[in-house]
């Protein structure tokens, strides 16, 4: 199993973070995704499953898809989805800031990547450390793009911890 965590602040509360990150037709409009297509509907939550386009390292698109498995506003987001030969889990925490920093929201994305079958192991075994800096990417490129719509027409912008 690979794990990549990434770690920023966001200038804006936690429960404004929330929203931008649940609000998944709203993700098309902030530049946030392609095309989110709902599969399930109903308000957002366990069991709230979608597709969307990601872009990858090479420049090419692939269609996720991810299912929620625990959302505890504005807190805790916990996704899955399912890819060739590995499984991935997402978790999204955000917490306040600090005392000093009101108004600021550390926000840390962690991807857990676990191989499911014989093609996924040998993936992992001789791509592990590239797969893991790709991960980490998009993970930080995820992270820049919530803080820049959460501080739209404001100043600033996620910062690495």
């Amino acid at each position: 199993m690979s794990t990549v965590t990434v770690t920023g602040r966001i200038e804006a509360h936690a429960v404004d973070v929330w929203r931008l990150l649940t609000d998944l037709p709203g993700r098309v409009r902030r530049h946030l995704a392609g095309p989110v297509e709902l599969l399930t509907p109903g308000p957002f939550g366990p069991g709230t499953s979608w597709r969307e386009p990601r872009s990858q390292p090479d420049g090419g698109l692939l269609v996720e898809e991810f299912c929620v498995v625990e959302a505890v506003p504005p807190r805790r987001l916990v996704l899955v989805s399912s890819g060739v030969g590995v499984d991935y889990r997402i978790t999204w925490e955000l917490r306040r800031a600090g005392r000093r920093h009101h108004g600021r929201t550390l926000v840390s994305v962690t991807l857990e990547a676990m191989p499911v079958d014989p093609y996924g192991r040998v993936a992992a075994l001789f791509l592990g450390a590239l797969a893991a800096r790709a991960m980490e990417h998009a993970l930080r490129t995820d992270l820049a793009d919530l803080a820049t719509a959460a501080v739209a027409g404001r100043s600033g912008a996620v910062r690495a911890a």
